[in-house]
């Protein structure tokens, strides 16, 4: 009950907020209509880096949990591995937080050319 109330609560308030901003682009004279279809010139490249760096994190956490992992006896003889699954989310982060560092990069040159050559 307390999942359905609070997912109501959260759709309420978006389409409550959205509403509300409209009214305000309305009031200053803007068309809302209009600033929803400007174009994102670098929505791939931010989302693409993204993923590359999540995915870099996750492959050198695949490599460190191969390296660090501990061989663990039991009382019966027999053995496991112990896992770390932190450094998955630690390194899916890390990498994930470059890529976007390195898309800002990207995009701050762009700019900065773009605004040198007019």
């Amino acid at each position: 009950m307390t999942m359905c109330v609070a997912t109501g609560a959260t759709l309420f308030g978006i389409v409550y907020l959205r509403h509300k901003e409209s009214m305000a682009l309305i009031d200053r004279g803007v068309n809302p209509r209009n600033s929803e279809s400007r174009p994102k010139p670098f929505f791939s490249l931010k989302y693409g880096l993204l993923l590359c760096g999540s995915g870099l994190g996750l492959i050198c956490a695949y490599l460190l949990n191969l390296r660090f992992r501990e061989k663990i006896m039991t009382g019966d003889g027999d053995f496991y591995y112990s896992d770390n699954p932190e450094i998955y989310f630690a390194l899916l982060a890390i990498g994930g937080g470059l890529g976007l560092i390195v898309s800002y990069f990207i995009e701050k040159k762009h700019w900065i050319d773009k605004r040198t050559n007019n």
